[in-house]
Order: C-alpha cells, then structure tokens, then sequence
C-alpha cells in the first residue's frame, strides 16, 4: 500500500498537468474557475470522474446504446417515456399514461404536450415513433426484435405494435432517449439535441463532456447547472481527488484504504454481479466450437461448487468488505426469488461429490470414470478483480477436491471458450431481461441451448415465456420468480445451477466534503453514469 502511494503522489504533477490541458482545452472560462483546489467556485457545478470505457464511442445517440446500452442508465440529454424510481418501480416521464391490449401486442402511450426539444421545436408522438423505428433498424447493442414497428396516431398518441407480447416493455421505455426527427441525421451523436434534463455543450473526445442544465426542461428545475465528466482511469481519478480537482472521483476497493482531505468515501450498493458460468451438458462440437464439460455437467458438481464458497470470505479478502454476497442475476430486484441464496457448507459440498461418486485422489483432487475434477477458469484479462475472484475460487476449490486452473483471455475468443469452460463475468441491470438473456434457450444458436453457456430447462423456458406474455407487470414479476426455483425446478441450488453468482461489487466514490449525491439507485453494471443518473438534484452545503 505504501509504495502504491507513493507512485501515485510522484504522478500527482503529471495528472493535475493533464487535467488543466483538459480545461484548457473546453476553451471556456467558466471550466477553468471550476476545477481548483478549493473546490468549485459556484454552489451549482460539480466535476465527476468516469472511466474512459464510459465515453460513448458513437456518440450520444440511443440508437447506438446511449441510454439503453450494456451499461443502463437515463440519458440525461434526451427524454424518456418512463423512468425507473429508487426501488426500481416506474413511473411517468414523457409518458401521462400508457396501456397494453388484452393480446400483449399492441401499447398505446400518451405524452406531455408541453415539451419542447432545445432548439425550440416540439416534441410530439412523430418523434416518440420515429426513435423507437430508427433504434429497432440501426441498433447493434440492444435487442429490439420485440417491436414490428411504432405509430404516432396524433400528436400525443404513440402506438407500439410488437412481434411478441413483452410485459416488461416500461422498463425499455426508461431507457430510450426521444431523439428529433426534424434534426436527426448520422451525425446526431456528436451534436445532439433533446428535451432532458440538460444539454451537452462540449464534448472534447477522450477527454471530458460538460452539460448544462436545460433552461427549457419541463420538469422541475435542475439544482446543478453545470456537469463535467472527466474521463480516466482509477488511479488518475485518485491523483485528481488528491490534488483537489474534481468534485467526485470514481475509484476501486484497492483504494478503499486511502484517506484523502476535504473527501468522504461513498460506497453505492449494486447489482453489477460477478459469477462464472458451468457449462451445464456433456461435451458435443458443432461449428468448430466445444459445447459442454464432462465435469461441470454432472449437477451434483454444480451444486456443491455452489455451496462450497465462501462468498463472505472473497467479499473481505477481494473486494476489502465492499461488496454483498451475490445468489442470483438479480438480487434486490422485484423480481429475485429469494429461495437462490444459499449457506455456506464445505462440509456438505464435500458429501455431494462423494455421493455423485468423485472420489478424491491421492493428490486431493477427485475423479470419476476417468475424468478428473478440474476445470479452468477464465477471467478477461487486465481485469484485476474478475482475476483476483478467480484465484480465490480455484483456492477454495480446492479444499473440497476440485482442481481450477485460471488464464486470462481477452474477449475475442472468450465468448466461444465459455461454451466448454467457465468464464468469470459481469452483469446485472435493471430488468428482468436479464434473466431472460442467461438462462432461456435461444432457438437456432449453437446447439439449441442459452446463449453464453449450454444450458436448457423447457420450465424455466415457459415460466419467462409467461411472464413476457403478462399483461400486468406485477404478475410476471411473480413468474420471473418461478422462473427461478417453482417448488420443484428452476436454476437455483435445488435445481440446476447452471451459474454460481458470487457477490455484487459496491460502486466507490470519493465525494468532496459538503456534497450531497442524493439517494442513489442500485447501480446496474458499469462503473460510470449510472452516479450521474440524479445529479439535478445533488446540492451544495451553503
């Protein structure tokens, strides 16, 4: 920790160097008397870190997952139909009302007429329609297949007409920025115009984007008027707080230790869970690509890996006690079953692997019918924390017999090895789609099973089939819980726990002394604008 320190203060000149090269390059006087060591100089303006991974590589455009893209969050510059409240329900924005026909395919949303985009025209459902059609073509990042096409019946009526019925559609409507069609063209993300909360007034690439509250919004009156995100790394965004120069810097359990003047450390709870996948068939190649693992298809071998961590311990020891025990994909959410979780066990883990027949070896490592108890264990490399679970996961492992080995493969071939062998991920947003995307068979893909690894439950398949054809919301959150576990099957221990969540990393800031960021949401996965999501209403201390 020390020699980490002092590395990090021999870089402090060079940082506080870069970061006035960034003001400077904003070319705006008002960006320069905002970042100093004093903090900022009005009581409306805030500096806020993000990793680079953060900045949009097409710009601020929904269409390409602005918004609505991996990383979940509300777009800030645009609009949306709904929006998610603090304990995740929904609630209007754009939106007055909105309802779904008996058959689940046809939404039919009433909007404000009283929104106007920032360069004076209004906003109607033509631009609402044209968004959602314009996404559903050009979209790389997000699945709309669930939409045939959307209508604009008058100027406040916006119809939906959908391929399926999707329940769950209120969650996609949070998301998705109202874009202008009279304005829209390929270059909209570099410039863009909305209706939000506030306008982006410069975006200097690889550097920083500063936004200023929208005189016009409709809502009530953004607290701060002036938001700058400084794009870097952690330990730049540690050397930037050091130096006094920004207002909230993003930074890492690694960090959790340091104590920095005039800063608190502010830890946001998650769903941005970590967990491996085990590939849940016996081994069969289609395509060039091994489906399966001879160890990992035994279900017995699953469940006893699952109660055979210590998730506690990985939380203390990885994550410095900044983090919960993860059970599932979506913990927290009003649509976990709590019946996930589990108690760890080693004891029983190890009765299982007896039972099953894996008998331990003269080496301590178990064996069945000539396969041996082993796997390895694939991590993205230049991730220190997925790196970091690993090891401990192979350690623990192999107090009960199994043997893990863990490398580090980038994701260009990562995506087809964790068809065969476990692979160390990150998820976690705020819908249940999510567990849509894990665990339901994707018909014509691979070998007919779940996307990211074999797997297949024709039960758990009906269930969230069910609950997408829900009318009521609230109803097919009850079926994404059967989904889960019904009494009898399901992707928990007692079922087939084809995945082994292991904990919800804690988002940390270091946050200036006397700014208040407000309640903040369980954050989806990615470290980055979902701390922004509310910052019209962080104040200043007077």
């Amino acid at each position: 920790m020390k020699k980490r320190l002092i590395s990090i203060l021999c870089c402090a000149a060079l940082a506080v160097s870069m970061i006035s090269t960034t003001v400077s390059a904003a070319e705006n006087e008002d960006a320069s008397e905002n970042v100093s060591e004093q903090g900022t100089t009005e009581k409306d303006e805030v500096v806020v870190t993000m990793p680079p991974t953060s900045e949009p590589a097409s710009g601020f455009d929904p269409a390409y997952g602005w918004g609505a893209g991996e990383h979940v969050h509300e777009p800030l510059i645009q609009s949306t139909l709904t929006v998610t409240t603090a304990d995740l329900q929904i609630a209007n924005d754009l939106a007055t009302e909105y309802s779904v026909s008996d058959d689940g395919l046809t939404w039919t949303v009433k909007i404000r007429d009283d929104v106007k985009f920032t360069d004076g025209e209004p906003l109607t459902a033509s631009d609402v329609a044209f968004t959602y059609n314009n996404c559903k073509e050009k979209s790389t990042v997000n699945d709309f297949t669930m939409l045939e096409e959307a209508v604009a019946v008058d100027d406040t009526t916006v119809e939906f007409h959908m391929t399926r019925p999707f329940s769950i559609w209120p969650y996609t409507m949070a998301t998705v920025g109202i874009v202008p069609e009279h304005a829209y063209d390929e270059n909209y993300g570099q410039n863009p115009i909305g209706s939000g909360r506030y306008i982006m007034k410069q975006w200097d690439k690889g550097q920083q984007v500063i936004f200023e509250a929208n005189p016009d919004y409709y809502g009530e009156e953004p607290k701060i008027k002036r938001l700058t995100v400084l794009f870097m790394e952690e330990d730049a965004a540690l050397i930037a707080a050091m130096a006094g120069q920004v207002d909230v810097a993003h930074t890492a359990a690694s960090y959790s230790e340091e104590v920095l003047d005039g800063y608190n450390l502010v830890s946001v709870q998650s769903v941005d869970n970590r967990g491996f996948n085990l590939p849940a068939c016996d081994p069969v190649e289609q395509d060039g690509i091994t489906y399966g693992n001879a160890f990992t298809s035994d279900v017995n071998v699953r469940r006893a890996i699952n109660i055979g961590i210590d998730r506690e311990e990985m939380i203390q020891n990885v994550l410095n006690g900044y983090g919960t025990a993860a059970y599932s994909i979506c913990d927290q959410m009003p649509w976990y079953n709590e019946e996930s979780e589990v108690e760890y066990d080693q004891e029983e883990a190890k009765r299982l692997l007896d039972e099953a027949g894996w008998v331990e070896g003269d080496d301590g490592i178990r064996e069945k019918d000539g396969v041996r108890a082993a796997f390895t264990l694939l991590f993205s490399t230049g991730d220190s924390v997925r790196q970091a679970l690993a090891e401990d996961t192979a350690n623990q492992l192999r107090e009960i017999g199994i043997e893990v080995t863990t490398e580090g493969v980038g994701w260009d071939t990562a995506y087809d090895r964790a068809q065969s062998e476990p692979l160390m991920w990150g998820w976690g947003a705020h819908t249940p789609m999510e567990l849509y995307n894990i665990y339901h068979t994707v018909e014509g893909s691979g070998i007919g099973q779940a996307t990211y690894s074999p797997y297949a439950n024709e039960t758990v398949d009906q269930y969230m089939d069910e609950a997408l054809a829900a009318t009521d919301l609230e109803e097919s959150y009850e079926l994404w819980k059967k989904a889960q576990w019904d009494g009898t099957t399901g992707v928990t221990q007692e079922g087939d726990i084809p995945w082994i969540w292991l904990c919800n990393v804690d988002h940390l800031y270091f946050v200036r002394d006397g700014l208040n960021i407000g309640e903040q949401k369980i954050h989806p996965h990615g470290h980055g604008w979902s701390i922004v999501n509310n910052v019209d209403q962080w104040s200043w201390e007077s």
